[in-house]
């Protein structure tokens, strides 16, 4: 009996030696500046759905992507977003409509509330970019401003960001990502209004 809670005991002791001690993972998520709001709008008046976004190339994921060239690109191990990127840009993005004032009422898309207007992201590129010595965290979306009753389309616009990183890794990737989302929405505000 002893022989068997001792060979347990010290088998036990062995499996714990050899098991992988794991890197945990840390968790970034986007904020942009505080939106100034404007004081005159046509909009103002009208309800804004923003749509989710879509990306041309990756998939829009937790993972937080990064690219040495062309060819050699990855995402982050032991590094990711807080959120799906998606949630995190929608959630950015109306966050900064509504403080700018600009409309009435800004919603997420899933929302059952008629809207005048639909706002749609398209994500052309949304990573860290490592070249030689240089080091960018690169934005660059398209946004398409639909009138929901015609589903005409009322105007679009590309917004592309390039700020370097003042660390070559995930955490100076995400303090240039939150710089571009503070330029971004106030680029955005200005186009809208």
């Amino acid at each position: 009996m002893k022989m068997r809670y001792g060979t347990g005991l010290v088998l036990a002791l062995l499996l714990a030696g050899c098991t992988p001690k794991s890197t945990p993972v840390t968790y970034y998520t986007l904020e942009a500046g505080p939106v100034t709001p404007v004081t005159h709008s046509a909009y103002r008046n009208r309800v804004l759905k923003v749509s989710y976004p879509m990306a041309v190339k990756e998939k829009v994921t937790d993972k937080m992507h990064f690219s040495y060239s062309f060819k050699d690109s990855g995402t982050y191990q032991n590094s990711q977003w807080s959120n799906n990127l998606g949630k995190l840009l929608e959630g950015v993005i109306i966050a900064a409509l509504e403080q700018s004032r600009i409309f009435k009422a800004v919603l997420p898309y899933a929302s059952t509330v008629n809207a005048d207007y639909r706002l749609e992201p398209l994500i052309y590129d949304f990573s860290h970019h490592v070249r030689d010595d240089a080091s960018y965290a690169v934005v660059s979306i398209q946004f398409s401003l639909i009138d929901t009753n015609s589903g005409k389309l009322l105007k679009t616009k590309r917004f592309s960001y390039r700020e370097p990183t003042p660390t070559v890794d995930a955490n100076g990737y995400a303090v240039a990502t939150n710089r571009i989302m503070t330029r971004m929405t106030d680029d955005l505000v200005a186009w809208l209004k």
